[in-house]
């Protein structure tokens, strides 16, 4: 995988697994920030409030730098840990994966936790669809006005997406555009010779 894209997928999709009468229900979203993640958690423990358990783990971030797991009560890394496995085996990110479960009356050990929380995360997996995005880079520009035409241009042509635009006594613009793509924009914004240059935003 280059550093120009990253695998996640497309949209929701769920799963499932059954153990010696445990249920194990799995949720698989597409996510870019943690907020969004604790509102997915939180509406799955609304409407799963009698469940015995809510594990899950989740990765963000093309680099796939932030990432957590969370036992919610199993024995440690029993739950969390297998999630977080099958996200990484598929080399995914921008992914939260929640597992519910219903105790069945017997006790599956750690081994049998393992097993279940693995296989109800691939479940989850197996039914979604992976795709690759574009890593995208936020930039701003500012310019002369009557520059403009050739600034638009240059959106265009690169594939850039106009977050914000202002026009006072300099235009600004801001912009998302693919990570592959950064480089070849500075070249021909320095060829306009706009005075001053493309800011890459962090």
């Amino acid at each position: 995988m280059s550093n120009f894209s990253y695998r996640t997928i497309k949209s929701a999709s769920q799963g499932s697994y059954k153990e010696k009468g445990s249920r194990f229900l799995s949720f698989a979203f597409p996510v870019d920030t943690e907020d969004t993640i604790r509102i997915h958690l939180d509406k799955l423990r609304r409407e799963y409030f009698d469940a015995r358990h809510h594990c899950y783990a989740w990765m963000l971030g093309p680099e796939k730098k932030q990432f957590r797991a969370a036992d919610d009560g199993e024995p440690g890394h029993s739950a969390g840990d297998p999630i977080l496995g099958q996200i990484r085996s598929n080399e995914l990110t921008h992914i939260l994966i929640v597992v519910v479960r219903y105790f069945g009356g017997i006790k599956l050990g750690v081994g049998g936790l393992i097993t279940a929380y693995r296989e109800a995360a691939a479940d989850a997996l197996r039914n979604a669809t992976i795709v690759e995005l574009e890593v995208m880079v936020n930039a701003s520009l500012v310019y002369p006005y009557e520059k403009t035409p050739e600034v638009m241009r240059l959106i265009k042509d690169f594939q850039a997406v106009m977050v914000a635009r202002s026009y006072e006594e300099r235009c600004q613009v801001a912009i998302q555009i693919p990570k592959r793509s950064y480089e070849g924009l500075q070249s021909r914004i320095k060829a306009l010779n706009i005075p001053l240059p493309l800011i890459e935003l962090k």
